[in-house]
């Protein structure tokens, strides 16, 4: 029989049907898109847990171990794919079926397959080389990695030969796609309306089952640090660090026992007011002529100490602050925790030393806190955290809505109140005028209160009202700088009219600094901010040059207002006597954490690594030199028994009714 009286003879196909056999006598599977895609994903996944399992130490995992590794796998892969194939099961549930058929939609899913074989096949090389650094899967380092672009690429470029695996990683896509169309051809049978349905009712089921049933507390199986990650799957693993926003403490970083922690702690808190037990209410602290009744906190945007003349600065931007430096009590030696703004909210507010990955303020289970706001709250205070943004950004809202504090931002402005907004926010003249009309209200209740504003104006694009200052808008950085400094004065200068004025404390300070770049990962005079206290009718002018931390300002507004509850941080108050061992300073990104005391930074970094760095008392310079013993323990102890803390739920609030010393 010739080629030609073969094809004839075959049965004429269905519409829309592929035969099952060919004209050159070749069988063809028939299959569909997402089917062939979770086979691939399936079987990369796989052989990508081989290829880690290979890497691990000879006899680290055992076989029963390994076994139970490779199952849950399996678990965890099937809970990543019912996220990635439901937008083509749905797109497959609405395909009309005359177009099943066409010659362009099989060499569009052709192209799909070969994308996304690329991608899957990226991805396993990616977590081959993550793994090899930190023998886990994907985890909050990843996400470090996507917000520092421009550090990891690289880093990357420079220890990898990028073009020539991202070459490999095509071509092995490309041959696995020119091997699959070789044996298999698409399903084209049209669907009936019931199998739409149910296609479009599993494109919505699948991720709803596996946010419902999977998470990523199940890897911890074994306890084989080992098996455990190796049964996960990079992408669930990454998407959960993305949603927990966390790089677990005891998993990544120098530990030491329990007891021997809490003892360090103990000795450390030894001497301060809390640590020694004194009433921290019982005496007014030394630069006071008499207590506050009201405590405004402004942490201004990005203000680098560097740019104020009373830290040394000589552009002439700050006026107004250098004039509340002269007439406040100015405290040189305080740093940042961190360098973004939610760190900044969290020192300032919880009092805690920077836990590695997310901030608390974006953290899940960060509610009812033992927060500042919260404790002044229970001691009669009216308590309120005012934004000239929008507050759902960075969590603000959910964050200081649900530990004690009221919130307030920019939707709450009228907006005849409002001169001059942008992108970030209102312009700080107009966020401070709505401030003092709350303040009013308060007053006029006759109830002391609590406010902590976050400005916004000092933030790209650096825009203002027109003819404030001597620098246009946009005035770049200086000139959004010298815009907020002269918002401030008008602050000052109306509040100055008001009969609340006199019984007030302004604290002015910063989130963070403007720029962390440097030389080293965390250059300490990139974290140094300024701090002003500013009451001239209740404090003596002066100046404070002991190393301090952004988390001390909490207690240190309690001691101000002669309140129990310093205690309740891990800073200790600015205003008690200078005790040996007490002066140190917490500085941080998302994966160094850094001790800095006695000349000397010490830092904790991931896979339980130390370092240590001598810093130059003039220029905080860095040197690197051997890590000491005694500083390690310290630091350890500091970031353990927080992590450890905060994970046990040992940070919420608790309710006191009858403290000394409550106001009102």
């Amino acid at each position: 029989m010739s080629p030609a009286t073969s094809a004839a003879a075959i049965p004429a196909a269905a519409p829309g049907i592929v035969p099952a056999v060919a004209t050159s006598r070749r069988r063809y599977r028939q299959v569909s898109l997402p089917l062939l895609l979770a086979i691939a994903a399936l079987a990369i996944w796989t052989t990508l847990r081989l290829i880690l399992f290979a890497h691990v130490e000879s006899g680290a995992i055992g076989m029963r171990e390994a076994l139970t590794a490779f199952l849950r796998g399996l678990w965890f892969d099937a809970a990543t794919l019912a996220f990635l194939l439901p937008p083509l099961l749905l797109a497959s549930a609405l395909l009309p079926a005359r177009l099943r058929s066409r010659p362009w939609l099989h060499a569009l899913r052709w192209g799909v397959f070969w994308i996304s074989l690329a991608l899957l096949l990226f991805g396993a090389l990616a977590e081959i080389t993550f793994w090899r650094e930190f023998d886990t899967r994907f985890n909050f380092i990843a996400v470090d990695y996507l917000i520092y672009t421009q550090e990891v690429i690289g880093n990357i470029s420079e220890s990898y030969p990028v073009g020539s695996l991202l070459a490999l990683v095509l071509a092995i896509a490309s041959g696995l796609t020119w091997l699959a169309r070789r044996q298999l051809r698409w399903r084209d049978q049209g669907h009936s309306g019931r199998q739409r349905l149910a296609g479009a009712a599993l494109a919505l089921a699948l991720p709803s089952a596996s946010l419902h049933w999977a998470n990523v507390d199940q890897m911890a199986a074994t306890g084989n640090a080992y098996a455990d990650e190796l049964s996960g799957n990079g992408l669930f693993s990454l998407a959960a660090a993305m949603r927990r926003n966390e790089l677990d403490y005891e998993r990544f970083y120098r530990m030491l026992p329990a007891g021997r922690a809490e003892a360090m702690m103990a000795q450390l808190r030894h001497g301060s007011p809390q640590g020694a037990g004194a009433p921290a209410h019982a005496a007014l602290p030394a630069p006071f002529k008499r207590k506050p009744r009201n405590v405004v906190l402004v942490s201004v945007e990005s203000l680098s100490a560097e740019y104020l003349g009373v830290y040394g600065a000589t552009g002439g931007l700050t006026p107004n602050l250098d004039r509340l430096a002269a007439d406040g009590l100015r405290f040189d030696n305080i740093f940042a925790t961190g360098t973004r703004t939610v760190r900044g909210l969290e020192a300032l507010s919880i009092g805690v030393p920077p836990l590695p990955g997310q901030s608390i303020v974006r953290r899940p289970n960060n509610e009812h806190l033992a927060t500042l706001g919260e404790e002044l709250r229970q001691q009669g205070f009216a308590t309120s955290f005012i934004y000239g943004g929008y507050g759902y950004f960075d969590n603000m809202n959910a964050y200081f809505g649900a530990n004690g504090y009221r919130v307030i931002d920019r939707t709450d402005f009228p907006p005849e109140s409002v001169a001059f907004e942008n992108i970030w926010g209102v312009a700080d003249e107009s966020l401070f005028s709505n401030a003092i009309r709350e303040f009013d209200g308060l007053a006029k209740d006759g109830k002391p209160f609590f406010a902590h504003i976050m400005t916004t104006s000092n933030h790209r694009p650096y825009t203002y009202p027109d003819a404030r200052i001597d620098i246009p808008s946009p005035g770049g950085r200086n000139g959004a700088v010298k815009y907020t400094d002269y918002a401030i004065g008008r602050l000052i200068a109306e509040a100055r009219e008001k009969p609340w004025f006199a019984d007030t404390l302004f604290i002015i300070t910063a989130d963070h600094c403007a720029s962390v770049a440097g030389k080293t990962k965390l250059p300490v005079a990139k974290y140094h901010i300024p701090l002003i206290f500013y009451a001239p009718a209740l404090l003596n002018p002066g100046t404070h040059t002991r190393l301090a931390s952004q988390i001390d300002i909490a207690p240190t507004v309690l001691h101000a207002l002669g309140l129990a509850g310093q205690e309740t941080f891990s800073g200790h108050s600015l205003l008690a006597p200078a005790t040996a061992g007490l002066e140190r300073a917490f500085i941080s990104n998302y994966q160094q954490l850094g001790y800095y005391k006695n000349g000397m930074l010490t830092v904790l970094l991931p896979k339980r690594r130390v370092e240590a760095y001598r810093i130059a008392p003039d220029t905080l310079e860095s040197t690197p030199v051997e890590p000491d013993p005694r500083l390690v323990e310290e630091t350890v102890a500091y970031y353990q028994t927080t992590a450890e803390a905060f994970k046990q739920g040992r940070l919420r609030s608790t309710p006191s009714p009858a403290r000394p010393g409550v106001t009102g």
